[in-house]
């Protein structure tokens, strides 16, 4: 028998010497799931920036961020962007970040090659470089831009696991995390900056968690020194970096080699209610966990619906499904009729999911088997 890689299967894990638009053009239709972007920003600095005790700012001043016009940088950002999305799985996304600079151009672009926008987000950077000049506001943050491929994408959005981690609320469109700095930062040789504009791990973190699962191919078109193939690499993600500069791209393989990769058990993350097998009311009726007679309420005792043979209940003189009784009790348009009917056992009031997640254990749908009974 012959087994046949996938197609991302071939670039996977490897770091691309090379521009980024000729490296991406060599990259097959669909292969990838996530893009992180981090082009230039095309800063058009005039002179260097000094500190009030006459010292020069490390700052960005190399010739990879420089363009002779708004028109050049446009026109490569269209190009790069055009290959990404050629290179994108039908539900695939991108993440591109920025400076005032450059993010607005970028978003234009974005849009104007059929991206589908999801959302931008904002990193507020808790120790921002300090204005030294005092002739505008300290800029504290960089805005990210989350887009489908297209509008048709469905995107991976892993909504239950960043409600978690941010304590039960849901995640916010801001960002309060540090740069990168510390043992973080990588330096060369004399003790000065590896990259200039190193991002912290914290921030691919939060991005891969959101929109990839384990396994997923992440690409970066301007890799650096590594940050996303390290971060995607612990993540148990495979990664895709693409770099012109070949002291980046050394100092990329040699910090992604250093990565252990987390167990798989660590990787679990929490299962979204949408991607959980899929047991209508009438099987409850079915199985006879509730038997036709049998009465519903609702949480306060108030509304008191009957339970009928063929799965839909009634209540003053309306009939129908769990949801749509639970909403016209409500004067609503919608209702999850799984949260607010509720039945009596043992002298409490126990809500009904509770028989949905039992008639799982029963039919012992696991993942597998849910995508088919969904189906």
């Amino acid at each position: 028998m012959v087994l046949r890689r996938s197609p991302e299967a071939k670039t996977a894990n490897r770091v691309i010497v090379g521009d980024c638009i000729a490296a991406l053009k060599k990259l097959p239709d669909a292969s990838v799931d996530l893009v992180f972007a981090d082009p230039p920003y095309n800063l058009q600095l005039a002179a260097d920036l000094m500190r009030p005790n006459n010292t020069r700012v490390d700052g960005v001043d190399d010739d990879w961020d420089k363009f002779a016009s708004f028109a050049d940088y446009d026109k490569f950002s269209r190009a790069w962007l055009a290959e990404c999305q050629r290179i994108l799985k039908p539900d695939g996304a991108i993440w591109v970040i920025g400076s005032y600079h450059n993010i607005f151009r970028l978003g234009v672009a974005l849009q104007d090659l059929g991206f589908w926008i999801q959302n931008d987000v904002i990193w507020r950077k808790v120790n921002p470089m300090p204005n030294f000049r005092g002739k505008r506001f300290t800029n504290a943050h960089e805005t990210l831009i989350w887009a489908g491929r297209d509008q048709r994408a469905r995107v991976t959005f892993n909504y239950e696991s960043l409600k978690a981690f941010n304590d039960d609320l849901q995640m916010r469109s801001d960002w309060l995390l540090p740069i990168c700095s510390g043992p973080e930062r990588l330096k060369d040789e004399g003790g000065r900056k590896a990259h200039p504009t190193q991002k912290p791990e914290s921030l691919l973190q939060r991005v891969i968690l959101a929109s990839t699962r384990p396994g997923d191919v992440v690409l970066d078109p301007f890799f650096g020194t590594g940050t996303t193939g390290a971060v995607a690499k612990q993540l148990g993600r495979r990664f895709i970096g693409i770099e012109r500069d070949r002291d980046y791209a050394k100092a990329a393989e040699e910090r992604i080699a250093k990565v252990q990769p987390l167990s798989p058990s660590a990787l679990e993350t929490v299962r979204s209610k949408r991607a959980e097998p899929r047991v209508p009311f009438g099987t409850i009726v079915e199985m006879r966990l509730l038997t036709p007679g049998a009465t519903l309420l609702d949480a306060r005792k108030r509304i008191k619906a009957e339970v009928k043979a063929d799965g839909t209940v009634a209540w003053a003189g309306n009939q129908g499904s769990i949801h749509r009784l639970g909403a016209i009790a409500q004067g609503k348009s919608a209702c999850n009729g799984w949260t607010y009917w509720h039945f009596e056992a043992d002298g409490k009031l126990k809500s009904i999911d509770l028989l949905r997640e039992e008639a799982k254990r029963q039919l012992g749908l696991g993942s597998t088997q849910a995508v088919i009974a969904a189906e």
